[in-house]
């Protein structure tokens, strides 16, 4: 009867032995990681609201993405132009890739002397989100709001800051 235990003690240890052998496995795997071209931002052209006439009432000039204009208050719109343009930018980077556009939060203040007006409410063409071409770009044109005040002095009126405009693949 020893015997028999004794056997049979140890052919429950091989076989907890084999079983657990038998129950582990093992694989490997590579790692990988692809670096993309970094995202780029240049600026083509400068925001340019043109010629803008006022009176004795408050007013704003809407300048679209697309360089189109509108207003609304006391301002107007005179038929000799000037120079009207939308901020234009080339984006550049990883061909097909997604990004999102971050305009400024803030408005810009633009100057003429002592005299100021503020730029605002900031739009973009795409928004809020681009996407870059099989060649890697995307042109990016920026428009904004010109407030401008009752009897606003004549001048040209510039920013002494720039605005910034942001891109981030997603």
């Amino acid at each position: 009867m020893k015997q028999l235990t004794k056997f049979l003690v140890l052919a429950i240890v091989m076989f907890g032995y084999t079983a657990a052998t038998f129950g582990q496995a093992s694989a490997t795997a590579t790692a990988t990681a692809t670096i993309v071209a970094p995202i780029a931002i240049a600026n083509t052209a400068d925001m340019n609201f043109g010629n803008v006439a006022v009176g004795a009432s408050a007013g704003t000039v809407i300048l679209t993405p697309a360089g189109g204009r509108s207003t609304t208050g006391g301002v107007t719109l005179p038929a000799v132009t000037g120079t009207v343009t939308a901020a234009a930018f080339n984006v550049t980077g990883q061909a097909n890739f997604t990004y999102a556009i971050t305009l400024p939060a803030a408005a810009t203040t633009i100057t003429s002397g002592a005299n100021t007006m503020t730029v605002d409410t900031w739009t973009s063409n795409p928004t809020p989100t681009g996407t870059l071409s099989a060649g890697g770009s995307q042109a990016l044109t920026v428009g904004a709001t010109l407030n401008v005040n009752a009897n606003q002095p004549a001048g040209t009126y510039v920013s002494a800051t720039p605005f910034t405009v942001t891109v981030n693949y997603n």
